[in-house]
C-alpha cells in the first residue's frame, strides 16, 4: 500500500471514516502488496466510497472515506474483501484494529505554491 491517498474535494460533513490500524507479520509481502492494489480499486467502485489515505511506518494506518454507514457495510460484505480479510488474518497480520467514525467537521491548510 502507497502512502498518501485522495478524498473527493467536494465531500462535504458530515460522511463516515473507517479506520484501519495493523502490525504486519513477515509473510507473503508480494501477495499483500497485489491484494492491497486490488482492494483500493475495487473500493473506489462502491458505491458511497469517497476516497482513502494511508500510510505504514511500523504501524500501518488505512482511512477509508464513505458517504452513510450502508455503503460501509455492503464493502464489509463484498466477496472479494471477505477473502482479503481472511487471508489478512490467516498470513499478513499479527493484530489490527478497525474503528468507524463520523466526520462532523473538516478543516484544511495548504501551503501557496510558487508559480
Amino acid at each position: 500500500m502507497t502512502e498518501g491517498g485522495t478524498l473527493q474535494n467536494e465531500t462535504e460533513p458530515p460522511y463516515y471514516a473507517v479506520i484501519f490500524t495493523s502490525s504486519r507479520s513477515d509473510e507473503g509481502e508480494e501477495e499483500y502488496q497485489a491484494m492491497s492494489a486490488h482492494m483500493m480499486e475495487l473500493a473506489a467502485t462502491m458505491p458511497g466510497f469517497l476516497g482513502v489515505e494511508s500510510a505504514r511506518q511500523g504501524i500501518g494506518i488505512t482511512i477509508s472515506y464513505w458517504r452513510d454507514l450502508e455503503s460501509i457495510t455492503a464493502w464489509r460484505r463484498d466477496a472479494g474483501h471477505i477473502e482479503a480479510q481472511r487471508l489478512g488474518r490467516m498470513v499478513w497480520y499479527d493484530q489490527y484494529r478497525l474503528r468507524i467514525a463520523r466526520v462532523e467537521r473538516e478543516y484544511d491548510f495548504a501551503k501557496p505554491r510558487d508559480s
